[in-house]
């Protein structure tokens, strides 16, 4: 018990903290997407959060505006015509993922955790799907330092599976260490 206080404090601390650091970078950022292409600064998609909640995800937007509703959007490596300029950046750094920022300290999402579905997948998640519903989703987890885009849906959901089972603070400080060298090295990222 006193460990679920424990993530929810570094959430917030350790959220804070990035927020205000990265408060520059991201305002050049935003404003790099409003000089590059019409349409809004941020992309909101509804996903699922512990106990089935909806919210609304945050990033930075990286598709044109104009781009169809039906294009998947947990794997467009195919879907390049509809990438921005800045885009294409952002997603290969992973920049596009800090608004999600705002997300942890709103208590959505956690730091660490399995990555948020939209209600499409949850068919992919079977029988873990409930095991899903249990924690908050994370910025980065298992999934996103083990390869990201490169592995297989089903593996996914294994790296899902295994955190929820044995998950420990200790577990999510080594996942956030690991998360910036992956990041830096653009390894899986689309």
């Amino acid at each position: 018990m006193y460990e679920r206080y424990g993530k929810r404090l570094l959430d917030i601390i350790l959220s804070l903290a990035a927020t205000i650091i990265l408060a520059i970078p991201m305002g050049l950022v935003a404003l790099w997407i409003k000089l590059d292409s019409p349409g809004p600064v941020f992309f909101k998609q509804r996903r699922i959060g512990k106990g089935k909640t909806h919210f609304n995800i945050l990033k930075f937007r990286t598709m044109r505006g104009d781009t169809p509703h039906d294009v998947p959007t947990h794997l467009l490596k195919d879907a390049d015509s509809y990438i921005t300029g800045s885009g294409a950046f952002l997603r290969k750094t992973s920049l596009d993922e800090l608004p999600q920022l705002i997300n942890v300290v709103l208590g959505g999402m956690s730091l660490v955790g399995p990555r948020p579905i939209v209600s499409g997948e949850i068919e992919k998640y079977g029988e873990v799907y409930d095991e899903y519903c249990r924690v908050k989703p994370g910025i980065t987890g298992l999934w996103q330092i083990s390869g990201r885009n490169d592995t297989s849906y089903e593996e996914r959901v294994a790296y899902d599976h295994y955190y929820i089972n044995n998950w420990s603070v200790w577990m999510d400080l080594w996942i956030l260490g690991r998360t910036v060298p992956v990041v830096l090295s653009g390894y899986g990222a689309y």
